[in-house]
């Protein structure tokens, strides 16, 4: 499994809500609604992750962590992942997602990167533990 983390900031003069809602129902939508082949061929999972920043526990201060959305993208294989990379970097389609961009992002300057992971065992007598994705209706 190969995994893609992107990091990105809002446009200043957008409410959280709004920024959620468009990412939601535009953005993260843009290639169904514009009728092309999927931006993400081979992606096995998709998330957008926003964040709620919260009380520091040691400080007693709300921190700003830079990034009001990480986005996760999973894919088979690096293979996957790179071809997906040539589809949105294609001419053809890369005027159109910059200019979507516009309307949400604070800059098209986002990082990007992949994730190596490693889990530490936390069930009760050291065992590894999982989490279970349940969707509810």
């Amino acid at each position: 499994m190969f995994k893609q983390i992107c990091f990105f900031r809002k446009r200043p003069d957008m409410s959280m809500d709004a920024f959620l809602d468009y990412y939601e129902n535009q953005h993260s939508q843009l290639s169904k609604r514009q009728g092309r082949a999927p931006s993400l061929p081979g992606a096995q999972r998709y998330v957008r992750r926003y964040l709620v920043p919260e009380k520091n526990p040691v400080t007693g201060e709300v921190h700003d962590p830079g990034y009001d959305c990480l986005m996760e993208i999973w894919w088979n294989s690096r293979e996957e992942f790179e071809a997906s990379q040539r589809i949105i970097s294609d001419p053809a389609r890369l005027p159109a997602i910059m200019e979507d961009e516009l309307n949400l992002f604070a800059s098209h300057v986002n990082p990007v990167c992949s994730v190596i992971e490693y889990d530490s065992p936390m069930g009760p007598e050291g065992e590894a533990t999982r989490v279970e994705i349940v969707h509810g209706d």
